[in-house]
């Protein structure tokens, strides 16, 4: 059985990583626009920079929680791939071993001219004037609002061949990564996970598991291992 798990941020919240949609745009004091935008990076650099140096400070001394280890443990009994929004570690340190990061990945930096150019710096910080091979300013391997998605197309792939499709953590207010409930089979399951109220696009019915990620993914184990 192939199980398809898109995680949003309330995956990681548990794990002590704080959300920016639940301060009203605010993030870790910032405005998103500032530090999560093309604009942002072109008006700031040094700004940008210091804000993500501070997030994988935070993100070294988080851990997963246990949400992140019942998906990880999933995988003894079923093909589990995670399309995440999350640009934190923490499926892959709980074991996860097919993980896809929609929105980049804050242990990695890329070149400012050449995208191919990725680097992976683990906790380490960058500065300006931390230059690429070939010659231009490092950036933070996270995609920006109002840039591309490259991963987008490969996540659409995954989701259209899912028996399972589990939603955990996310508004469902991000698009394109909340459109992707869409490319999911009609005959797909579809799963979610989350203690608030989230509105879902597709019309279709949704097992909803009004819980918090570690305990939602505990619910979800049962269901399914007595089918």
């Amino acid at each position: 059985m192939d199980i398809v798990v898109l995680t949003g941020a309330g995956m990681s919240s548990e794990s002590g990583l704080k959300t920016f949609r639940d301060t009203d745009g605010l993030w870790e004091g910032f405005n998103v626009d500032d530090v999560a935008s093309a604009e942002g990076w072109e008006r700031d650099k040094k700004m940008v920079l210091d804000f993500y140096n501070n997030l994988r400070s935070q993100l070294e001394e988080a851990e997963p929680n246990e949400g992140h280890y019942g998906l990880a443990a999933l995988e003894k009994h079923f093909n589990v791939e995670i399309i995440t929004q999350n640009v934190d570690n923490l499926h892959e340190r709980a074991g996860s071993k097919k993980v896809l990061h929609l929105h980049g990945e804050l242990t990695k930096v890329r070149s400012t001219i050449d995208d191919s150019l990725v680097y992976d710096i683990g906790y380490g910080k960058i500065s300006l004037g931390d230059k690429c091979g070939k010659g231009s300013q490092l950036r933070p391997h996270i995609v920006f609002f109002g840039e591309p998605v490259p991963n987008l197309q490969k996540a659409i792939e995954i989701t259209s061949k899912a028996d399972i499709f589990l939603v955990i953590g996310s508004s469902l207010n991000v698009y394109p990564a909340a459109g992707l409930i869409s490319y999911a089979p009609e005959e797909a399951e579809l799963f979610l996970i989350d203690p608030k109220n989230v509105s879902i696009p597709s019309g279709r019915y949704v097992n909803v598991i009004s819980m918090l990620a570690s305990e939602g993914v505990k619910e979800f184990t049962k269901i399914i291992m007595n089918k």
